[in-house]
């Protein structure tokens, strides 16, 4: 099997492939979040399923939360080498990095993605966000390879906007970054999406299946609560303080904490609850959802959407740009915005009311409303994008 790796665990080889003539040799930079994370998955789970990936080289913040979003895509991808080259920008606990940090880290790490870069001999670049697509880019720059933007929020981050006079292409996932319309450079391709997801909403009998297949009786309504690759403190705390009052009422819950934050949540004792850190399979925990309470990620929100699953949205209370509600205004009135400190008693009591028999007018207009929002074969725009650079540059 020609995997490779983080280097940073041990030196990079790249194993010789046979590959299908005319498939590209790609170079994906973003990381540190599962968010730059599964677009850049899904885009190579698509351009390998199609037979037009040669060879992949990705630059990461080598972050752990990265090691978990990637699970099995290296063998997935086999005999196709998959190299992880880590570009550590951030602080060790994570946020922005400052500028004098920027300052005295982006070349260094621009010297070694050039390295990386030509070793792989890279086509193209897609920059996926964060900041692990500064120094990749510029590498790639150096050495002409042309560079590719993916714009995955509602508000354009700051890789996008620093690089984009540079870039050969700027991919947006939502139309609100936009400003200026569509042009050569500037296309809406909708946010990339596994192939799993776009298949539109479950039926009720995919739905009860879900259900079931995840030990919830499918005759309940399950609220699932989904606090992002990293988990979310509010929403932990939300619901912790009001599951006894959602189980007493006949409520499931699936409630994702976060990694290393199942002490979080409510415990184990309440009927019809239960607490996870991480989920495994997105796809049947929102087939199974009658109703989801979620952070407002790019992705989290895009899969909410290709399945129709009517949500209330909890944003990111501490984003300067508001890109989670921004997200979230994306799909109109097929999700609520609740903020933070909305989540009290009230709340619980409406989101009771939302799942039963009262809410089940609303949460069909919800997902009527969903189910048109966005397109989802975004992954496949995105991919021929990509490849119709490749080939106009070489």
């Amino acid at each position: 099997m020609n995997v490779v790796t983080s280097d940073r665990v041990r030196p990079s080889v790249v194993a010789e492939t046979a590959t299908t003539s005319g498939a590209l040799r790609v170079a994906l930079a973003g990381g540190g979040t599962g968010g730059h994370i599964l677009p850049g998955r899904y885009l190579l789970e698509h351009a390998h399923a199609n037979r037009r990936v040669a060879d992949v080289v990705w630059f990461q913040t080598g972050r752990p939360v990265e090691d978990r979003a990637m699970a099995g895509l290296a063998e997935h991808l086999a005999p196709i080498a998959l190299e992880r080259v880590a570009l550590p920008l951030e602080p060790e606990g994570g946020g922005a990095p400052s500028l004098g940090r920027l300052g005295v880290l982006t070349l260094p790490a621009a010297r070694r993605a050039r390295v990386a870069l030509k070793r792989h001999r890279a086509e193209v670049l897609v920059g996926l966000g964060g900041f692990t697509t500064l120094p990749a880019a510029l590498a790639a720059r150096s050495l002409g390879i042309p560079i590719v933007l993916v714009e995955i929020n509602a508000a354009a981050g700051r890789a996008t906007r620093w690089l984009a006079p540079f870039s050969a292409r700027v991919a947006h996932a939502w139309r609100a970054t936009l400003a200026h319309g569509e042009d050569a450079k500037h296309h809406w391709i909708g946010p990339p999406l596994a192939e799993r997801f776009q298949h539109g909403a479950p039926s009720e009998l995919e739905t009860r299946a879900a259900a079931d297949s995840l030990g919830f009786d499918p005759d309940r309504p399950l609220v699932v609560v989904l606090g992002g690759s990293q988990g979310a403190l509010g929403l932990n705390r939300f619901v912790a303080a009001h599951a006894a009052f959602f189980s007493a009422n006949g409520v499931q819950v699936l409630h994702q904490t976060g990694p290393g934050r199942a002490r979080e949540g409510a415990g184990s004792a309440l009927e019809g609850y239960r607490a996870i850190e991480y989920v495994d399979d997105v796809q049947r925990v929102l087939a199974a959802a009658t109703f989801v309470l979620c952070r407002g990620g790019a992705s989290t929100l895009a899969e909410v959407g290709a399945l129709a699953r009517p949500a209330c949205v909890v944003p990111y209370p501490h984003s300067p740009d508001h890109h989670q509600e921004l997200n979230a205004r994306e799909l109109g009135i097929g999700v609520r915005v609740v903020h933070e400190p909305g989540l009290d008693a009230a709340f619980a009591r409406e989101l009771v009311r939302l799942v039963g028999p009262a809410g089940e007018r609303e949460r069909s207009a919800m997902s009527a409303a969903l189910a048109v929002a966005l397109p989802r074969d975004g992954v496949a725009r995105l991919w021929t994008e990509i490849e119709s650079l490749a080939r106009s540059s070489t």
